[in-house]
């Protein structure tokens, strides 16, 4: 029987949210008997009939159906756009109507993570926006505990609604150590709650 993992989904323009994404994936594989599965969706484009390829040319593959239905927990992440999550992220979720409707996601727990240029960029509503319809699916939303203290001391992101990332204005900035941790942490924290509820 495979492993129970956590579905690491994101959408990522100029690499920040996946750099994240590959962070929380770390925090998760601290946690003994799960595994971090990475997974993207891909661009939406302006042109007619337009189709992307099957397979991207660099990073995580697009993630499927299945991959959502199977995972034991979801951290979902996406750059800030307007104080809202991306595009690409609002129609892949826009598209799960299916295990909407039969409660897959259900009582399974889920984080969310952002990026954005600036400090004050929209982070939280756009965690915030990633929530709603995780709500919609049943899903349990976990957070980032004061109890971690970077969340106290961080001068770049970090929120108690999820990890956050400042990439400055050309998206040229790495993520900084508090910001790893941080992410690590999520993902530890997802994949602690994860076990816990798998094997009740």
């Amino acid at each position: 029987m495979a492993a129970p993992y956590i579905l690491v989904l994101y959408y990522s323009r100029h690499g920040a949210t996946q750099a994240m994404a590959q962070q929380i994936a770390r925090g998760i594989e601290k946690q003994s008997g799960i595994e971090a599965r990475l997974r993207t969706v891909p661009p939406v484009s302006a042109t007619c009939e337009a189709t992307a390829a099957g397979i991207p040319g660099t990073g995580a593959i697009y993630c499927t159906e299945e991959d959502l239905r199977n995972c034991a927990g979801l951290a979902l992440g996406s750059p800030t756009r307007f104080g809202n999550m991306a595009a690409p992220m609002k129609y892949f979720i826009d598209s799960t109507s299916a295990l909407w409707m039969t409660g897959a996601l259900s009582g399974k727990p889920a984080a969310v993570f952002t990026s954005s240029a600036s400090l004050h960029g929209g982070q939280e509503t756009t965690l915030i926006s990633m929530m709603l319809p995780l709500m919609h699916h049943g899903m349990i939303l976990c957070g980032l505990p004061y109890s971690e203290p970077d969340l106290t001391s961080t001068r770049s992101g970090g929120t108690p609604y999820g990890p956050s990332h400042v990439a400055g204005e050309k998206s040229q900035a790495p993520l900084t150590e508090e910001e790893k941790r941080l992410c690590q942490a999520q993902g530890l924290r997802l994949a602690s709650i994860a076990t816990k509820l798998t094997s009740e």
